[in-house]
């Protein structure tokens, strides 16, 4: 029977291919571009990927929910899970592994969500 740590490594094994998936099937180009990164950076840039695409699917494609409350909610999710270490939620996770293995400082993530945020409440017209 595994161990609480195999099952952890499980579990992050998993959100790793999550945000791979996310990476591959949204953008097949950038995901074929990111084959010429090392595999370790590979997985950072999917990781980062997948955190951005979500948060933009809930600006630009949740149009039948409360998207407000939903990016609010994920927002809350992220630093939630920044200050004890881990998230149920895989793509937040798996993220959450970049930022602290990467050391990428607040005010990246922080740019993040506020563009997100300008971007749902004023969209330029086309």
């Amino acid at each position: 029977m595994p161990n609480s740590t195999d099952k952890y490594q499980l579990y992050r094994s998993y959100c790793l291919k999550a945000s791979r998936d996310i990476t591959k099937k949204y953008s097949t180009s950038f995901y074929s571009a990111t084959n010429l990164f090392p595999s370790h950076i590979r997985q950072a840039i999917h990781s980062v990927y997948g955190f951005v695409r979500i948060a933009d699917e809930i600006v630009d494609s949740f149009h039948r929910y409360d998207q407000e409350k939903l990016l609010n909610v994920f927002v809350q999710d992220y630093y939630a899970a920044y200050e004890s270490g881990i998230s149920i939620n895989p793509i937040i996770h798996s993220f959450l592994l970049t930022v602290k293995q990467y050391a990428i400082p607040d005010e990246y993530i922080s740019w993040i969500f506020s563009f997100q945020i300008t971007d749902r409440f004023f969209e330029l017209p086309l």
